[in-house]
């Protein structure tokens, strides 16, 4: 189990109650171990952080980003993050809400396609 800050643990509570239109959509799609039987959560806290999607086994991490994530401050506050849990171990892949909800089928194959990947490479 990740180590995580505990003030995050009701904030990431709160999130998968109010989730958006594009985190209910991509859910549908990967919870349940639909993808290769690897099981995710969502709004999980993670370090200092709550990430989107997290799949344990995979060591991956989902975000998806709104059109706040394009400002500068976003774009330097998410390149920092996504350093700190790279530098851990964990792979980031990140997806546009405008992606997901218009190409949802490339955005999974992508994700199944690293999945996959993964999964012959497991020891």
């Amino acid at each position: 189990m990740q180590p995580y800050e505990k003030y995050l643990k009701e904030n990431a509570q709160k999130l998968r109650i109010n989730q958006t239109d594009p985190e209910r959509k991509l859910w549908q799609r990967i919870n349940r171990d639909q993808l290769l039987g690897f099981r995710f959560n969502r709004q999980k806290p993670l370090l200092n952080y709550i990430v989107d999607f997290y799949c344990a086994k995979a060591k991956l991490i989902i975000e998806l980003d709104g059109s706040q994530h394009y400002e500068p401050d976003y774009q330097e506050k998410d390149a920092l993050r996504d350093a700190e849990l790279t530098s851990l171990g964990f792979t980031v892949m990140r997806f546009s809400n405008d992606e997901v909800m218009r190409e949802i089928e490339g955005v999974v194959e992508q994700i199944y396609l690293f999945l996959e990947n993964k999964l012959t490479n497991l020891p």
